[in-house]
């Protein structure tokens, strides 16, 4: 395990790792805020991600060393049980009186590189920031570009779709022929927040095979809330299947996952450095 700069952004690997899938045409992506679960909760939600055979997990609200979750490093405990590379990040702290703040995670069989660390622009409520993770993934001969995004939720609309364009600047240092997913909390609970994040990808050239799902569900007094806060983006790659698993309730967000085309990965070389 390697700890980065400030102490809050921590690359490493699983303890034991399984390694890359045998050669397959398709690859499961996931994104999955996971409401800072640890203990068994965490444990039901790595068996469900090993049972999906997921390849490239983005996970949001990822606690690592937290009171209210034992201050457990569950981002190393996914990694651990899963055999996988990993990253992690979070915000800075509003004070450096408070503790850490809860962070963002993928997850990878192919080892990561180029790892970045993104606080997004303009805070919330109480001085609170927010972070985006950004990593290289070879697979073959080509370098995939995955970021994991916890945006704000309460900004105005406009600061929102600032934060998103942060992840996308980032990703403007890599050749326009690399391939790339964004996925993660956009926090777009406002119906006139999904169509600007929808216009924002698409202008870009983006595509997602996600419509109008709810990825969000929370019981309000007498009825249940239900919102599309979750995303998965994709450029330069195509969705063979898709969908939301709404039969996992340990967090108030359920995962998204999608398998894309993976033929390319044999066939196409770009560099993923500048």
């Amino acid at each position: 395990m390697v700890k980065v700069g400030d102490d809050l952004l921590e690359v490493g690997r699983g303890a034991k790792l399984i390694g890359p899938p045998a050669a397959t045409k398709e690859i499961t992506v996931v994104s999955y805020n996971i409401r800072w679960r640890t203990g068994d909760d965490l444990k039901q939600i790595g068996d469900w991600l090993k049972k999906k055979q997921a390849s490239i997990i983005a996970l949001q609200e990822i606690d690592r060393a937290r009171e209210r979750t034992n201050r457990t490093n569950n981002a190393r405990v996914l990694a651990d049980q899963l055999g996988m590379y990993y990253a992690w990040t979070a915000p800075p702290p509003v004070s450096v009186t408070d503790e850490e703040e809860t962070g963002v995670e993928l997850l990878s069989s192919y080892p990561l590189s180029d790892v970045k660390r993104i606080v997004l622009p303009d805070k919330g409520p109480g001085g609170r920031s927010r972070v985006a993770l950004g990593a290289t993934i070879r697979i073959g001969k080509t370098s995939l570009r995955v970021y994991s995004v916890h945006a704000e939720n309460r900004m105005p609309e406009a600061q929102k779709v600032a934060q998103l364009q942060a992840v996308l600047d980032d990703l403007a240092r890599f050749p326009k022929t690399t391939p790339a997913i964004v996925m993660g909390d956009f926090n777009s609970w406002e119906p006139a927040m999904v169509d600007r994040v929808r216009e924002l990808f698409t202008r870009g050239g983006w595509e997602t095979p996600f419509k109008d799902e709810q990825t969000f569900q929370r019981k309000i007094v007498v009825f249940n809330l239900s919102l599309k806060l979750d995303w998965i983006w994709l450029r330069g790659l195509s969705s063979r299947s898709y969908g939301v698993d709404r039969s996992i309730t340990v967090s108030d967000h359920f995962p998204l996952w999608t398998t894309v085309d993976s033929s390319r990965f044999s066939e196409v070389a770009s560099e993923a450095r500048p």
